[in-house]
This record gives C-alpha cells, sequence and structure tokens, in this order.
C-alpha cells in the first residue's frame, strides 16, 4: 500500500496499527469517533482469586475495538494483531468475545487488510477479506444487524431508542446492555408473547436493567404508563433512591391506596394495592390504565397461581408483563416460567463471579453431633419447665423449631465469634435462623459470646426480624458500608431479600431451609463487592449441611474453599487456610440422617413468621463437632486438593517448562514486574508465598525455589553478594554510592524494576544528585543504562 510505504510494519506494535491504520479508515467509513466506536474495551472486571485472606484480580477480557450504531446498541468488533501476523490472527478471540457480547459482526485485521466474519450470512462464504478502505459504514451494518434480527422499520426508532444518560461516567455493563436490549426488541416487536422474563444474580443490577428498558420504552411513546410492583418496603425504598430518581415528576409512589392518575411511572407494594379484606385499591384504576408492568422478585408471590398478587396481573392483563428475579421458583405448585415463559436472558452467580462483577464465595461447613446422628433424651429427661421430654429421636429439623438444645446455640455462637475473632470481629455478619424465637435466642447467645464488645457498644449484635422495631430502625445501619454497628444481625425472614448488604463478609445457615430459590436469595446477601472497604469475597458458614442439599453448580459455581469443622478444632484461622487438603466425601451416612426439605415457609415484611406451636427447651446435653475438610479453588475454577507449593511448581511450569526458559526470560525481559503480573494472571500468589516462605524473598526466589528447587536468597543476602564481587570498582565515588544506595533499596523494598529511569528520582537516592548529575557521573545515559543492566544482571545471576 501506498501508505505504508515509508513505514517498516513489522516494527509498529499493536496499538501503532490502530492509531495509524484502523482508526482513521472506521472515520473515513463514516464512523463518528466520539459516539460509535471504543477502544481497549474492558468487558469485564477480571475474577477475583482467593487464597486464604489474600485476593488478586485476573486479567480482564479486552476488545480492541467495538462498534455501536448508537451508545450502548453495539453490533460490530475489531481484534488487532501487529503485522508479524496475519490478517486472520484475531478472528477466534474476536468470535470469543462476539459470543459473549452477542455482537454478529466481527473483524480481524493486522494493518494490512479485514478478514470480515459475518453472523447473519446464512449460505455462501461467512468470512470474507476485505481492503481496509471497504469497511462497511454505519448503517450498511445497522441494516444488516436489522434483518438479522428481524427488526422492521416501523419498531426501529423504539430498538435504537437512546439509553438514560445524565452525563456521568456510568454505563451499563455488557449483560446489562443485553437484557436491556433483548427486552426493549422484544416488546417493540408486538408478536403476541406480552409476558417476559429476566433472571439475573442478586448483586448484578436488575433495578438498573428495569430503569433503562423502562426509560426507553417510555420516551420512545411505546409504553406510557408503566407500574414497578414489588413486596417489600425496602426494595421500594431502595428503588426510588436509586436509578429510578432520575424519573423526577413523572413518578409516584402508591401509599395508603390512595391512587391519583396524574403520573406515569407508579411504583407499589402489592399489599399496597390489595389485601384479604376485599379492598382492592388497584380497581381504582380502569384495565386498560397500565401498559407496562415490571414485577420485581417475581418468583415469589406472582408466579403463584392461587395468589392475590396473580389478581393485580390478572386484573391488567392488558399490559406488558416482565418478571425480575434472580432464583426462577419451579416447583409442582408455583412456577415463574409458565406464568412468564422462558428467560429472554439468564446472567448466573456463576457467571457473575468469573466475569469478576460478584465475589466469590468460601464454605465452612460445621457440623455438629446432635445434627448428624441425632439425641434421643433419657428416659425420664425434663426441659427447663418440669415436663418429661417426648421419648423420640430429634434431629436437625427439630432444633430451635421444636426443640430448644440451650448447649447447640451456644456453641453455634462460639464458633462464629472464633471465626471471627480469626478473621476480623467487625465483618458484617447475617445469621440466618429458624424463626424469630430463635433469632431472639441467638442474639443473646453471640452477646454473651462477645461481651467486650457489646460492653462497648450493645448494637455490635442485633436482632433484626419483622417483628422488632429496634432493629428494623437499624437495618439501614446495618447495611451502609460508612456504619461500624450494627456487627452482627440474627434475623429469619425479613433480610433473606430486598438487603443490599455491600459489606457482608459472613452468612451464617443455622435455618432448615427450604427450597433452592430461599437458598439463593440468602446467598445474594453476600455477593457485593466493595473494594473501597475492601469486600472481595465472602464466607458462608454452614450449620445444617443448606451447601450440600441445594448446590447448583451451573448457576452459582463452585465455592473457593469448603472447611468442615470437627471437634475441638479452633476454625479461628479457616480464613488462612489453603493447602494440605483432603477430598471430601460427598456420599457419607450424614445426608441419610438429614429430612428432605419442608416447603419454605415464606412470610412478608411485618407479617410475623407462622407460630410453630410450643417449643420444647432442655439444656445439660453434650453438643460437640465432629467433622473437619478444607478445598479451595484454584486459577482455572476447578478444586485444588494439593498444596499451595504444587499448585505454584505446576502453574509456573505452565508457562516455563525449565529454569532455564525462566531465567532466560526474566533476564529478557524490560521490565521483571511484567512477569510477576503475568504469572499472577495463571493464578500465584506471591503474597502467600511470601507468608509461607518469608517475606524477605523476592519473587524471583520465590519461583526458583517452589517452582525448580533452587535454594532462594533473601533480598539482601543478594545485594551482599553484588557488593562482595567489586564489579563497580571502576566507577568514580557518586556513581558508587548510587549503587549501593540501589541495592539497599532493593534489599529493604523489593524493587524490581531497577532499570526504570525514574528509579533515580526516589529517595534516598535522590538525596545523592539530580537525575543529570547521578546520569553524568556515570559517563552520559548510555553508560548508567550499561551499568544498571548489568548490576540487574549480578542481582539476579543464579549460582
Amino acid at each position: 500500500m501506498a501508505e505504508q510505504s515509508n513505514i517498516k510494519m513489522s516494527a509498529l506494535s499493536e496499538r501503532d496499527i490502530c492509531t495509524k491504520f484502523i482508526t482513521p479508515h472506521l472515520i473515513a467509513a463514516g464512523w463518528d469517533l466520539h459516539t460509535q466506536f471504543r477502544e481497549e474495551v474492558g468487558f469485564t472486571d477480571g475474577r477475583i482469586y482467593v487464597r486464604g485472606k489474600l485476593h488478586a484480580r485476573g486479567a480482564q477480557k479486552r476488545a480492541d475495538y467495538i462498534l455501536y450504531f448508537k451508545p450502548n446498541i453495539p453490533i460490530a468488533l475489531i481484534e488487532v494483531k501487529d503485522n508479524n501476523h496475519s490478517v486472520n490472527a484475531g478472528i477466534q478471540q474476536g468470535l470469543a468475545y462476539a459470543e459473549t457480547l452477542e455482537i454478529p459482526f466481527v473483524f480481524s485485521t493486522n494493518g494490512d487488510a479485514f478478514l470480515f466474519h459475518d453472523k447473519t450470512i446464512t449460505s455462501g462464504p461467512i468470512e470474507t477479506q476485505i481492503p481496509l478502505n471497504a469497511f462497511p459504514s454505519p448503517n450498511q451494518l445497522w441494516n444488516r444487524y436489522k434483518l438479522f434480527k428481524g427488526i422492521g422499520d416501523d419498531i426501529a426508532p423504539i430498538v435504537s431508542q437512546d439509553y438514560f444518560s445524565d452525563g456521568l461516567a456510568r454505563s451499563p455493563r455488557y449483560y446489562q446492555q443485553i437484557a436491556i436490549n433483548r427486552t426493549v426488541e422484544a416488546v417493540a416487536r408486538k408478536d403476541g408473547d406480552s409476558r417476559h422474563l429476566l433472571v439475573m444474580a442478586t448483586g448484578t443490577g436488575k433495578t438498573y436493567t428495569a430503569f433503562q428498558i423502562i426509560y426507553r420504552l417510555w420516551k420512545s411513546g411505546l409504553k406510557k404508563r408503566i407500574l414497578f410492583l414489588a413486596d417489600r418496603t425496602a426494595l421500594i425504598d431502595q428503588t426510588i433512591r436509586g436509578d429510578f430518581r432520575h424519573f423526577k415528576d413523572a413518578m409516584t409512589i402508591i401509599k395508603h391506596k390512595q391512587i391519583d392518575t396524574a403520573y406515569n411511572i407508579y411504583l407499589a407494594l402489592y399489599q399496597g394495592l390489595s389485601d384479604n379484606n376485599n379492598d382492592d385499591a388497584y380497581k381504582q384504576f380502569s384495565p386498560e390504565f397500565f401498559d407496562l408492568i415490571i414485577v420485581d422478585e417475581c418468583h415469589r408471590g406472582s408466579a403463584r397461581e392461587d395468589s392475590k398478587w396473580r389478581a393485580i396481573l390478572e386484573y391488567f392483563k392488558g399490559a406488558t408483563h416482565i418478571g425480575l428475579t434472580a432464583t426462577p421458583t419451579e416447583t409442582k405448585e408455583v412456577s415463574s416460567t409458565e406464568y412468564f415463559g422462558d428467560p429472554l436472558y439468564t446472567y448466573s452467580l456463576k457467571q457473575g463471579i468469573d466475569d469478576g462483577f460478584l465475589a466469590p464465595y468460601k464454605v465452612v461447613k460445621v457440623t455438629l453431633d446432635i445434627d448428624a446422628e441425632g439425641w434421643r433424651p433419657p428416659k425420664g429427661f425434663k426441659d427447663k419447665n418440669g415436663n418429661v421430654v417426648d421419648d423420640r429421636i430429634y434431629n436437625r429439623v427439630d432444633f430451635d423449631k421444636h426443640l430448644v438444645v440451650d448447649e447447640r446455640r451456644a456453641l453455634v455462637a462460639r464458633k462464629i465469634t472464633e471465626f471471627l475473632k480469626g478473621s476480623d470481629r467487625f465483618s458484617k455478619t447475617i445469621v440466618f435462623c429458624v424463626d424469630i424465637e430463635h433469632a431472639e435466642g441467638m442474639r443473646k447467645e453471640l452477646a454473651n459470646a462477645n461481651t467486650d464488645l457489646v460492653a462497648v457498644n450493645s448494637k455490635y449484635v442485633m436482632q433484626i426480624t419483622g417483628d422488632n422495631e429496634e432493629g428494623k430502625r437499624e437495618l439501614d445501619a446495618f447495611i451502609s458500608p460508612s456504619e461500624r454497628y450494627p456487627v452482627i444481625a440474627t434475623t429469619s425472614k425479613l433480610m433473606t431479600t430486598g438487603v443490599d448488604a455491600q459489606t457482608c463478609r459472613l452468612i451464617v445457615l443455622d435455618s432448615n431451609i427450604g427450597s433452592m430459590t430461599e437458598f439463593k436469595q440468602i446467598i445474594g446477601r453476600g455477593t457485593r463487592i466493595n473494594e473501597d472497604f475492601g469486600k472481595f469475597y465472602f464466607t458462608i458458614m454452614d450449620f445444617r449441611n443448606v451447601t450440600a442439599l441445594f448446590a447448583d453448580k451451573a448457576f452459582d459455581g463452585d465455592p473457593v474453599r469448603i472447611k468442615e469443622a470437627g471437634e475441638h478444632d479452633d476454625i479461628s484461622g479457616a480464613e488462612n487456610e489453603a493447602d494440605d487438603v483432603t477430598e471430601v466425601d460427598a456420599n457419607t451416612g450424614e445426608e441419610v440422617l438429614f429430612p428432605q426439605p419442608e416447603k419454605p415457609n415464606i412470610s412478608i415484611e411485618g407479617i410475623p413468621d407462622q407460630v410453630q406451636g410450643r417449643k420444647v427447651t432442655v439444656n445439660g446435653v453434650e453438643v460437640s463437632i465432629i467433622k473437619e475438610h478444607v478445598q479451595y479453588m484454584g486459577a482455572d475454577g476447578k478444586i485444588i486438593t494439593e498444596s499451595l507449593r504444587d499448585y505454584t511448581r505446576k502453574s509456573v511450569r505452565r508457562t516455563y517448562a525449565s529454569l532455564d526458559s525462566f531465567l532466560r526470560s526474566w533476564k529478557q525481559a524490560d521490565k521483571k514486574r511484567a512477569i510477576v503480573q503475568e504469572l499472577e494472571q495463571h493464578g500465584v500468589m506471591f503474597a502467600a508465598l511470601n507468608e509461607e516462605i518469608g517475606s524477605a524473598f523476592d519473587p524471583f526466589d520465590l519461583i526458583c525455589h517452589v517452582a525448580y528447587e533452587q535454594k532462594p536468597l533473601t533480598r539482601k543476602e543478594r545485594a551482599d553478594r553484588v557488593k562482595k564481587r567489586n564489579y563497580f570498582t571502576k566507577y568514580g565515588e557518586l556513581a558508587r554510592k548510587v549503587i549501593d544506595a540501589l541495592l539497599d533499596k532493593y534489599a529493604d523494598d523489593g524493587l524490581l524494576d531497577l532499570e526504570n529511569p525514574a528509579i533515580i528520582t526516589l529517595d534516598p537516592i535522590n538525596r545523592l544528585g539530580t537525575a543529570p548529575e547521578i546520569i553524568g557521573a556515570f559517563g552520559g545515559k548510555p553508560s548508567y543504562e550499561a551499568a544498571i543492566h548489568r548490576l540487574t544482571g549480578e542481582l539476579y545471576r543464579v549460582v
């Protein structure tokens, strides 16, 4: 090409190819630089890997270019390689990204031409090579996109309706874009299907997704009056304070059954529109009033055919109904999909964890002897009221529901406290109990187990249940990351959903959870990440084997680690454990002792949990813990049952098969930190290795020692060896002082990039002179660089 004639293409980097060739040709084809394409788009955050208390983020998935017909409506993706690769080299990576992002047009290039992969082609070549100057225009690809999606000219303005933007940096994540765009397209088609379902794991932004769907359908004129239905006051409050606040004067909340038909957007509780007294406020609206209804947490009332809540939806049956849930309900009595149909889109907890948007989780399983083996009272054994306890075998399903064993509750409280003492006693913790009485009892036991902190602030542990006004008033403080108290909340049903507890690090399961839906809702209280407050993962402490009964690897993925606590075992160090483990036996007799799950007893806010009848309370029962087990998850998502050293050795040798290959790469690397970062992305945890082997060792020595069985040297030992060799005596006094200062700084701080020119501006080296003076002491920049290069080589010499 003439434009390339004066450029040695093979010398250009990937970024150079983008800047000099790709971007100019996109602009020439009519793509707007500011609104229609983005470069180096990171569309995931990078999975969080956990080893003990340590964490590290993996690499983001990053596309070189994403092209948009309009903002947030992506239609094409370009993967760029340097000119030492072929034109086709990036196509497979581009196709993998495009599948995730649901983009039909994929281009690969090395700066010479484009390979164009068109997913809309049903016959003929699907891939063709085109010149740089023949790149399609936005309208050409948009017309193909519309044809592929079945978008006619009549609905194209709806499908391309702008997203809401307030000028700030926030924009939808890729999966939110897919959910929003699919829903808007489905509603716009009016193909007779007026019910739609979105399944998105807790913490993935269902409310923000709903807001953008409502905004686009409303602004397009397709939907004029919209009802957002929820069943908890907390959900409504969070919604109106959050994204929905942008609706401003167009929005109202229906309260006290007072109806005003002057608004466009209505937020309401089911209970505020209908009750059991046949005083149904929703009938003050005409059946045709709403043309769109969004049902939040639709796995509950709306999915039950005979529920009062379903009557509201039937009354407004002419409207489009969109259900939102993290946990669709499918039982003989209740079905989300039977009403709403199969999901338009599903984004699971596993996907959210893999993408780095949701927190991974650990499991600490505590098995109590009387739970696993059952407890039979001795003949004539009396409860605390002096009544003889019925002679039968009591097991896990009975405890705290029919029979209260004081010693069991005290032991549970001690184990929770023990765990927190070994990690962080101010980690926000939710303890899920059988019912309100159990939550009240556990608050007392936890207070007694933490008397030192309760003495400082009585709100350290609080009961937060539907009947406890004092506790409910503290719910917002518990949720708030900036509020220190309450730290531990005991609850039954109130906090299973609608609680955005961003900094919750410990979820305790001491309840006989009766359904997969309820289990997922509870686990969702811990899945949010809050980097500002150091929340990157959470722990589930399971006293009732719930995690085994409701394991759903397809949706939830595997835990980072599973620990089962044994008799006399101290679990205060559970957060730090990561190696030397044995395999979990999934077929033990333990499951045989567990009863089948009961139907969930779901209660609505403000309505006390169902009374279970008189409970028998006993004491004087010996209770102990009988089993311990540990596992953790590796960088590839698989459960690892080997030591940290073995795992590290395998991870390193996958990249560097021999010591020679590692040393060669280390020596040739301009920046040693790049190799360290590459190994971290492959799951090597240097901080964990430092903790196990010693903090005085450089990553270089950790790798040589663990992966290749070399004797490790501390940083100080390496620095002292270089000083003793006297290789730098030929330099003047200032130059030798600079070299000594660099070696001291390496020994103290572990600097990796000695060849970085900026290092001479750091303290204490900058005290020896200005940068020009220091470089001049070596005889100029080339001589300085040669001296530092030799210094690095001597420092990392393997003897």
